[in-house]
């Protein structure tokens, strides 16, 4: 157990050199091991066939086929026999009778006596073949070969030659050298491949340890599966690789789905989409399974190329919830902003006043800017039962006393509580969008011609909403232009407004209108039908 702890706390490319050294040894010992015995092998197999090309010269010599079995002839053969042996190298070469008798053999006094080695037998058969054995003089291949007289047809004899052969340890006792070299030279390439290895591979991981890695994807992954948004990732075949499980949950999914075709598991995705034209699509709507969600999908790309595409999903009521809240909020901070502003001056002038003991005067303009707040609040808190959209109001109407602009709110204007599909925050971003258009196009104008008109009325089935402002109006033929992103005449930095509108009331299925009255200037004119259901388009629109 302390083993593995150690070797699992060293470095990678710790890790990789040990790993090569053993097992390079190990190949090179087990690889050796199997070479050497196969050299031994075919220098046996040589060897043999050596000794029977020896011993058949021997078995053809007219000297040895006349004197064998003969008596005393082993005075004829054993010279002829010694000097081959010393000519060839060859470890003995004996000649038999039929009876087993040698006539010849490198120790003198063996001459005469039976050779008792059973492997002759088959040879006195008159066959040919070799034998390998091990003897007092070692290991040893012998070749047996018939000597033959009357033009083959009677056997009066057998030559033996022995060859002494190395077996397996000592050939390798004969090339340790060279198997030693072999191995370090082996172990240093292994050494400095796994090295140059580790560094590659440590590279791609950008020089991060495996444990390092392995942490970080736990962590990355409990962050991702612990998102609100729903998170999908598909490869280049659209095939779904990644999903968190707030996918899972909004998507309704109860099985796993990664390797599937996107298609098949969000019909209405454009995600493949992104894929081919390589663009990011953000804050599109799609309903998925009776439900609207706010999607943005972006490619993904390594090195500059499409290696897949993400989509992030969010239901739509949350996200409306959050933007009604922050409306709220923001046109709150606002209202509060112009008023205090307003006020701050109206006190100074009162101060003024008292301090020029002008009393009465101060008195009546007290009573003034008093029943003026009175009624323009009474007027909204009565005429238009959606407190998001009267406050914003209020705060328009304080914004323009700041920018001296006379803001005209229709008395005839009436809103009662507005129906479930319509949203307040999506009313409130039209109705804003287009005041505060209208306070830009008259803020330069003269003073007859500072002045903006609002209205909104409900007739049966349809929610109108007037905007009009006494400025210079629009170009001829940029009517449409002007809802499109980025496109202003005010400027960089702008252009924003009149698209956020524009696709508010697409969500709606609503419609603008713009005209031109007669004495100048330009009215948007908003109809939003009543009781049709949300998201009726918003594949279309997606």
């Amino acid at each position: 157990m302390v083993s593995k702890i150690s070797f699992k706390a060293l470095t990678l490319r710790a890790q990789m050199a040990v790993f090569s050294f053993f097992l390079v040894l190990l190949v090179v010992v087990i690889g050796g091991f199997f070479v050497i015995q196969k050299v031994t092998l075919v220098v046996e197999e040589e060897m043999g066939l050596r000794a029977v090309a020896i011993a058949r010269t021997l078995a053809q010599m007219d000297e040895i086929k006349d004197h064998v079995g003969v008596p005393g002839g082993w005075e004829y053969i054993q010279p002829i026999a010694e000097k081959t042996r010393l000519a060839t190298g060859v470890a003995y070469i004996v000649v038999l009778d039929m009876e087993r008798i040698r006539f010849s053999h490198p120790v003198r006094d063996r001459i005469g006596k039976e050779f008792t080695d059973l492997d002759v037998g088959a040879a006195l058969a008159n066959h040919e073949y070799i034998s390998r054995a091990e003897g007092v003089m070692g290991h040893a291949t012998r070749a047996f070969v018939p000597i033959k007289v009357e033009e083959g047809t009677r056997q009066v004899g057998v030559v033996v030659v022995g060859v002494l052969t190395p077996n397996t340890m000592q050939v390798l006792h004969k090339v340790s050298l060279e198997v030693y070299s072999f191995l370090v030279v082996g172990l240093i390439i292994g050494l400095v491949g796994s090295l140059l290895l580790a560094r590659n591979i440590k590279r791609a991981m950008f020089s991060m340890e495996p444990e390092e890695i392995a942490r970080i994807l736990q962590e990355r992954t409990a962050i991702f599966q612990s998102m609100g948004e729903g998170v999908v990732a598909i490869d280049t075949r659209s095939r779904i690789t990644v999903l968190n499980d707030g996918a899972r949950n909004l998507l309704k999914l109860d099985d796993d789905v990664a390797g599937r075709p996107v298609a098949e598991v969000i019909p209405n995705t454009k995600l493949p989409r992104v894929l081919e034209t390589g663009e990011p699509e953000h804050n599109q709507e799609l309903l998925i399974k009776d439900t609207i969600v706010i999607t943005n999908r972006v490619p993904v790309k390594v090195d500059g190329l499409i290696v897949g595409a993400v989509a992030t999903f969010r239901d739509k009521t949350e996200v409306n919830a959050l933007a009604e809240e922050l409306t709220g909020i923001k046109a709150f901070v606002e209202a509060q902003r112009v008023q205090n502003h307003e006020y701050m001056n109206k006190l100074h002038t009162i101060a003024g006043l008292i301090q020029l003991k002008h009393y009465e005067q101060a008195m009546d303009y007290v009573f003034d800017i008093t029943e003026e707040q009175q009624k323009i609040t009474s007027l909204v808190s009565k005429r238009v039962n959606d407190y998001r959209l009267a406050g914003m109001l209020l705060g328009k109407y304080a914004r323009a006393k700041e920018l001296k602009i006379n803001f005209i709110i229709d008395p005839s204007s009436y809103l009662s509580k507005l129906p479930s599909t319509i949203s307040s925050n999506a009313l409130v971003i039209v109705a804003g969008n287009l005041l505060e258009n209208a306070f830009d196009a008259v803020r330069t104008e003269v003073e007859d011609k500072r002045k903006v008109f609002f209205k909104i009325i409900e007739t049966e089935g349809e929610l109108i909403m007037e905007v009009r402002d006494w400025g210079s109006g629009i170009k001829q033929g940029l009517e449409q232009k002007i809802f499109e992103h980025g496109f202003s005449t005010k400027g960089q930095a702008r252009g924003i407004g009149l698209f956020l509108v524009q696709k508010t009331l697409n969500s709606m299925k609503g419609d603008i209108q713009v005209q031109r009255p007669e004495d100048g200037g330009v009215m948007m004119v908003v109809t939003l039908p009543v009781g049709m259901q949300l998201g009726d388009d918003t594949d279309e629109n997606d």
